[in-house]
């Protein structure tokens, strides 16, 4: 065991995987920053769509994305125009496999199939391109978060594996198709001024699920799960 500063473990670490050899490391948070943070943001330009899947020793997961370095500017437009550009892409994805670890340990047949169709609402999430944009006034993560539901609703309503769960979504996704244009136009029409969550690291509760939650046609949806 070689036992080196943090900079030179990296180093060593790197120059290892750059081979495709197998390297158990011990370097604390350097590591993972080196994964999730700073080698996306080189060849993407962002953290925020990538997804780091550790498996722990106890046959647990961790299920990680990166945070781009830039969630106070986030907080910061929220306050000041209740926009959120924050892209929950990296979310999404991490919550595949964590269905999938479900499903596999525990024979859970629909953790396996909320798996298989979020997959397939993530591609179609991707193929439109139901990104936040950076512009308050345009979608933001919240449009982003009902586009991935209609979605996953709609693969959900698709397979043929559940009948319950068919019936159950083919619903939900009924409503949701039929009030796209409102509850996206409920979306948007909240942005543009300011709002007070109560506190950054310790927002008011009522307040901060306001802000988080504008669309009463869709909060209604949900809720009525």
């Amino acid at each position: 065991m070689k036992i080196l500063k943090p900079v030179d473990a990296m180093k060593f670490t790197l120059e290892r995987t750059r081979k495709g050899l197998d390297t158990i490391t011990v370097t604390g948070n350097v590591l993972r920053d080196y994964l999730t943070d700073l080698f996306p943001i080189l060849e993407l330009g962002t953290s925020a769509r990538m997804l780091s899947i550790v498996p722990l020793l106890k046959e647990g997961g961790l299920f990680e994305t990166g945070a781009g370095g830039s969630a106070p500017k986030h907080v910061q437009q929220l306050l000041k125009e209740t926009h959120i550009r924050w892209d929950s892409l990296g979310e999404y994805c991490a919550l595949v496999p964590s269905l999938e670890m479900i499903a596999d340990k525990s024979g859970n047949k629909k953790a396996k199939i909320l798996a298989e169709t979020l997959d397939a609402a993530i591609g179609k999430y991707l193929e439109n391109g139901r990104y936040p944009s950076r512009k308050a006034g345009e979608i933001d993560n919240r449009g982003s978060s009902f586009y991935l539901t209609l979605y996953w609703a709609h693969a959900l309503a698709e397979q043929n594996e559940d009948t319950d769960m068919k019936a159950r979504f083919s619903k939900m996704y009924k409503e949701l198709e039929a009030n796209e244009k409102k509850i996206t136009d409920d979306m948007i029409s909240v942005q543009g001024k300011q709002v007070d969550t109560g506190g950054y690291f310790v927002p008011d509760e009522k307040t901060a699920a306001e802000v988080m939650r504008p669309g009463l046609t869709f909060n209604k949806i949900i809720d009525e799960m």
